[in-house]
């Protein structure tokens, strides 16, 4: 019985019941939870803080769920937050205004009050606000790639982006232009801005560090976002490493981070690994290969250089 749970969540993450069968089976141990934070009273958002027991100086991620701009809440991503902090990491993991309520930029702005709120009281929670890192999947890692990319953002709330330590994509949408769906032209329209939403065009080399993650199989944000980011910052001179699967779909990328499919993939191994490298990384003088690697995944890597 127990191996058939592993393949029932793998059904049940093609619709929207997905994230709630895996927070039914996310352990309630080993981590504090603090629900419901206020971080911009302007605009009402909330967030919720995952915490390791003990926690004391921890790298602190803060997470941008998907769902097209539109759907979504943080409360159906409790097992992102508890895996983790499962690995030491404190989880902040944001609300944000979507469509049609809002449109682009307003939820990229929301981000970077998340961070702010991040950085200005991760001590409180045991987490070192100098090891921020900011990770998103699907449209939630366009939020991610806009604030580490597009420095005005953090600007604008009084930062930078040497708040942060580096920034994690799963499966995320930064080249996608033409712009042709009605929704989508609604969301970030007019046509002459399209252009400031594509996260592409500020690879200006001056980023954090980036990880980006994505599937073969993702059929809904197709790969070629991931490999033209990379390209288009490794050409900049900036930070970026590719984990590319050649058997992953757009939600079992996100799902990995549910207790009963972990061990299904490495996804989590490498965040980890990244957010804890990272943590203390000090930009080298030459360039220098990642010590990424996967097995028996193929990995496709971009060297992680020094701008």
């Amino acid at each position: 019985m127990r191996k058939l749970i592993p393949l029932f969540c793998l059904v049940l993450l093609a619709g929207c019941t997905g994230p709630g069968v895996l927070n039914a089976f996310t352990p309630s141990s080993g981590y504090n939870q603090a629900m419901n934070l206020p971080y911009d009273p302007t605009s009402g958002q909330t967030l919720d803080v995952y915490t390791p027991e003990g926690a004391r100086n921890a790298p602190v991620v803060v997470f941008f769920y998907g769902g097209r701009w539109s759907e979504g809440d943080k409360q159906e991503y409790r097992f992102v937050g508890q895996a983790l902090a499962s690995r030491g990491i404190v989880a902040v993991v944001p609300n944000y205004r979507k469509y049609p309520q809002v449109r682009f930029p307003t939820f990229v702005e929301d981000g970077a009050q998340a961070v702010k709120w991040a950085r200005n009281n991760a001590a409180a929670y045991g987490g070192n606000p100098e090891q921020l890192f900011v990770m998103g999947h699907s449209s939630g890692a366009h939020i991610a790639a806009m604030l580490a990319l597009n420095e005005s953002y953090l600007k604008k709330v009084g930062g930078s982006r040497s708040w942060l330590r580096g920034m994690i994509g799963l499966a995320g949408p930064y080249n996608f232009l033409p712009i042709t769906d009605p929704v989508l032209r609604d969301i970030f329209g007019p046509p002459e801005r399209f252009e400031q939403s594509q996260p592409i065009f500020f690879a200006d080399g001056q980023n954090p560090p980036l990880l980006l993650l994505h599937g073969e199989n993702d059929q809904i944000v197709w790969p070629d976002n991931t490999r033209s980011l990379a390209k288009a910052v490794a050409n900049a001179g900036g930070p970026v490493e590719t984990v590319i699967y050649p058997k992953m779909s757009h939600t079992l990328i996100i799902g990995a981070f549910g207790s009963v499919l972990r061990g299904s993939t490495d996804v989590v191994d490498h965040v980890d690994e990244f957010v804890k490298r990272m943590a203390t990384y000090q930009r080298p003088s030459a360039n220098t290969l990642s010590d990424i690697q996967s097995m028996p995944l193929e990995i496709e890597s971009v060297p992680l250089s020094s701008p």
